[in-house]
């Protein structure tokens, strides 16, 4: 049997294997243990040494992450949650789940983060959480309010799903202090296939999210299954991380280096490309300290480009419509003019880690082409 071709630019996204992953599966596959295993146990622990952190917990999906993390964290109705709407939808209706109100807040139009001035204009007596969102992998620093939030109980809830592997100074995001959420999804910087961890702040808060991700049992599986019974003592849901997917990501830990380095070169790469364009400007992730999961340029007459390009057979994107102007969320809409800017504007280039210079160049070349065609369109 032949191997299928390559992802190039024709992708928005494509998962990249190394190559061990299949094997790491036939091994849980034949071991017979397909839910929550040793092989979770054994992701988390790496997880946690990779990280320089005291523990991790796996769940099924970085959606999970964030909706246990807010349960731990003890928010739920009445309390108020401060938001970036420029996220994907799933950071919005995990604050919805527990029962919190959304608070959409702007962006830095430079980063397509919120900052700590934006942060801390919106929080209010009844603001329990505040989520900054990592886009794109940059890390977010709050540490100039921390001390606030602190003071006000304010606890701050980091969706880092595009950002494993990135760097606030010289601590890996999730080593911060922080309640961290990961996510492990088929295209992220690490893939379990689907996948996410939350990076607690405390044993106890650890052990809390654990019996949440497991229907609010106490006992371990391996505890269970020594004794005629177990406890039940608070609520929880399904959210574990299957043996099957712990061990695709322990396979893709083992490459992260060369994953750092590789998303690093392609996102330099494009930004020698991009750089003879007039009228595109690049979202700035601060290479240096980010594992980048997007590349994203701001331009005119977006939707038009969007369109020639498709139409060339380049894998473009959006990330992501802003929610705030979603139906879903209509009750919480306000004025975010910075986001609402970025949302015509933003535009997503392929990226991921099959590409090549010569892909790279090509996606530059046709960008190029667009921008004078949507120029000359009324």
């Amino acid at each position: 049997m032949t191997n299928p071709p390559k992802p190039d630019a024709r992708r928005n996204a494509s998962p990249y294997l190394y190559g061990q992953e299949a094997a790491a599966v036939a091994r849980v596959l034949e071991a017979g243990q397909y839910g929550h295993s040793s092989v979770t146990e054994e992701f988390e622990h790496r997880i946690a040494d990779f990280l320089g952190v005291p523990d991790a917990v796996a769940v099924a999906s970085g959606t999970a992450a964030l909706h246990a993390a807010l349960l731990a964290a003890g928010v739920g109705p009445g309390n108020e949650v401060i938001v970036p709407s420029m996220t994907f939808c799933a950071t919005v209706q995990a604050i919805l789940a527990v029962g919190a109100t959304v608070r959409f807040v702007d962006i830095d139009p430079a980063t397509m983060c919120v900052n700590d001035q934006l942060v801390m204009e919106a929080v209010s007596d009844t603001t329990a959480a505040v989520v900054p969102v990592l886009f794109g992998g940059r890390a977010v620093d709050l540490t100039p309010v921390q001390g606030e939030l602190d003071e006000r109980g304010v606890v701050v809830i980091e969706d880092a799903a595009h950002a494993f592997g990135s760097r606030h100074g010289a601590r890996r995001v999730g080593a911060t202090g922080a309640l961290t959420c990961f996510s492990f999804g088929p295209i992220k910087n690490l893939t379990c296939g689907q996948g996410g961890m939350v990076i607690p702040r405390t044993p106890a808060e650890a052990d809390t999210i654990r019996r949440l991700r497991l229907l609010g049992v106490a006992q371990s599986q391996s505890e269970r299954a020594n004794t005629t019974t177990y406890r039940v003592d608070s609520f929880g849901l399904r959210y574990q991380l299957s043996g099957i997917n712990a061990a695709i990501g322990l396979a893709q830990l083992d490459r992260f280096a060369t994953t750092e380095d590789t998303r690093r070169s392609l996102w330099r790469t494009y930004r020698e490309a991009l750089a003879p364009l007039d009228g595109v400007t690049l979202v700035d992730v601060d290479v240096d300290h980010t594992v980048p999961h997007l590349c994203q340029v701001r331009l005119p007459h977006r939707d038009q480009v969007f369109a020639e390009l498709r139409a060339r057979g380049i894998g473009v994107g959006v990330h992501y419509p802003p929610n705030h102007l979603q139906p879903a969320f209509a009750a919480w809409r306000r004025t975010l003019p910075a986001t609402e800017q970025a949302g015509v504007e933003i535009l997503s280039l392929p990226f991921h880690q099959h590409l090549t210079e010569t892909d790279i160049e090509h996606v530059a070349s046709a960008l190029g082409t667009a921008l004078h065609i949507g120029q000359r369109l009324p």
